[in-house]
């Protein structure tokens, strides 16, 4: 923040936040001014401004994933539609790759925030999962080119999403009773991360025509209740 200075004889009075002008030439501003210095802007107004412009960016690719899948997240065309500069998109993200995985951990985050809003309300670990894999696939399904999109994501090689990852965490923060990535067995990471996976290929088979959402319901209970039988149950809400 700047901080005015006494008042120099100016006719003119500084307006709320400027800087009033001082006597004497001081060395020039980037624009040329005499008698006054540039200053960075606060720190804080600097980050938010930073993570308003990548919330930009992942919006942007994200509205055309769901146009046009993959495909049609060219960076030219990112940069273009979130208003920045194609260099700027590339310092925030070196490539098309890195640009697919905050697509995809900005899902997981709609996803987490929409169960902390309305925390599942059945009281077994498997109703509990199956609760929000059914919440993910509904909201994944309004935009079946962005959930192709995150589907071919977790099945390219050459592409490491923290989707699956976070999805297991969040199954088992949902499904036992003080659950989570640190306090978990391995056997229960395994099993909720056994879930999460065959949560996928019921959803890659929905976006080929090959599942309904009834048919999907139906394979995630079946499979959540045999894998999450031994998980604590969690407290009634």
């Amino acid at each position: 923040m700047r901080t005015p200075h006494a008042a120099t004889g100016s006719p003119l009075a500084p307006r709320p936040g400027e800087t009033p002008a001082t006597s004497g030439t001081g060395p020039a501003t980037s624009e040329g001014t005499p008698g006054m210095q540039s200053e960075p802007a606060p720190s804080g107004v600097r980050a938010r401004s930073q993570h308003q412009r990548r919330r930009r960016i992942v919006q942007a690719a994200a509205a055309l994933a769901s146009r046009g899948g993959v495909e049609a997240m060219q960076m030219r065309t990112v940069a273009e539609r979130a208003g920045v500069a194609l260099g700027t998109l590339y310092r925030y993200f070196p490539s098309k790759m890195d640009l697919v995985v905050a697509v995809v951990s900005d899902e997981i985050d709609l996803l987490e925030s929409s169960i902390e809003r309305r925390p599942p309300a059945t009281s077994t670990p498997s109703g509990r999962a199956v609760d929000v894999l059914m919440r993910a696939t509904r909201g994944l399904m309004r935009e079946p080119e962005l959930a192709d999109a995150l589907v071919r994501s977790l099945i390219m090689a050459e592409i490491d999403t923290p989707f699956a990852e976070r999805v297991t965490g969040l199954l088992l923060r949902v499904s036992g009773h003080d659950l989570d990535e640190r306090t978990a067995s391995e056997e229960q990471r395994v099993l909720a991360g056994s879930l999460a996976s065959v949560w996928v290929h019921e959803l890659l088979a929905m976006l080929r025509g090959q599942r309904t959402y009834e048919q999907v319901q139906r394979h995630l209970e079946i499979t959540a209740t045999r894998l999450l039988a031994d998980f604590p149950t969690p407290p009634s809400p």
